[in-house]
């Protein structure tokens, strides 16, 4: 059953739930955002939270499958944190904070610069960010080869810089509200990957033991989604701005924000020289000619 944010929100609160840190979240988020130039936060409503689910052992959270953000209808659908059966969580902490870490990256999704254009009837987008796609599909970046640990992808790069500014939010408000780190395994991984805290180590000696079948699988995609985004995108940083790793991550959410790429691109050709941005991201094939 899905329920608006606003809703769900206000269900656990008449069961008692304090949702207090979810809502000095969003303060927080929007006082961040609108200094990156985001005029306009994604609405409450039209983020739509997933429990009360009729399949047994169901287990939800940010890495849920098919969970995020659509872009054509402009809202969010992700799911519960913790066992989905019930209509408040197992763990409220847990589950305000996957929620707010949830909402924060989806924002950025929301507030990210896009352009449609509508070839043959169809509507195709050709922007997103600073990312770009040719009418015939081809991607501006080639997709990065498995077990590498940096990346040459425009939307690795978008998509850890939204995750990380997010979990940074997260991070934050769990501090402000004192909520401390849960003991057992499963609650800290998802504690430590909510905040922005997982180790390389963590991630790469989980192992499940006894835990139920879902639970499994959502340990399973939250440790390959450490490794493919927030990893590959801390290492990019690290090797385009070492020292300096805030200001670019800086730079670049306001760019994915605006959809314009000069200053981005002038910082990075100040200190890597010309074309620096197409230089390592742009694939080969992206300008080739049609071969039909």
């Amino acid at each position: 059953m899905f329920r608006t944010a606003t809703e769900r929100l206000a269900r656990w609160q008449a069961a008692g739930l304090d949702t207090g840190v979810f809502h000095a979240g969003f303060y927080m988020a929007w006082d961040r955002y609108a200094g990156l130039g985001l005029s306009q936060m994604l609405p409450l409503h039209r983020v739509l939270v997933g429990a009360e689910s009729t399949r047994n052992g169901a287990f939800g959270g940010f890495h849920h499958p098919d969970q995020g953000y659509r872009h054509l209808q402009m809202c969010a659908v992700v799911t519960m944190h913790g066992p989905l059966e019930s209509d408040v969580p197992e763990r409220a902490d847990l589950a305000l904070l996957d929620l707010l870490r949830a909402y924060a990256h989806d924002c950025l999704h929301y507030g990210s610069r896009r352009r449609y254009v509508s070839v043959a009837g169809k509507l195709v987008r050709t922007q997103y960010g600073i990312n770009f796609r040719r009418v015939s599909g081809q991607t501006y970046s080639a997709a990065d080869p498995e077990g590498t640990p940096y990346t040459r992808n425009l939307g690795v790069v978008m998509e850890g810089a939204c995750d990380r500014e997010a979990r940074r939010l997260t991070r934050d408000a769990a501090t402000r509200a004192e909520i401390s780190e849960p003991d057992d395994p499963i609650g800290r991984l998802a504690f430590r990957d909510t905040t922005g805290t997982l180790t390389r180590e963590a991630v790469t000696t989980w192992a499940a033991g006894e835990q139920p079948d879902e639970v499994t699988r959502y340990a399973g995609a939250l440790c390959r989604y450490e490794r493919k985004v927030n990893q590959r995108y801390a290492s990019f940083l690290d090797e385009f701005a070492p020292g300096e790793e805030e200001e670019l991550h800086t730079l670049l959410l306001r760019a994915v924000i605006s959809g314009e790429t000069k200053v981005l691109s002038e910082w990075l050709d100040s200190r890597h020289g010309p074309g620096t941005l197409a230089g390592v991201f742009r694939a080969d094939a992206y300008l080739a000619p049609p071969t039909d």
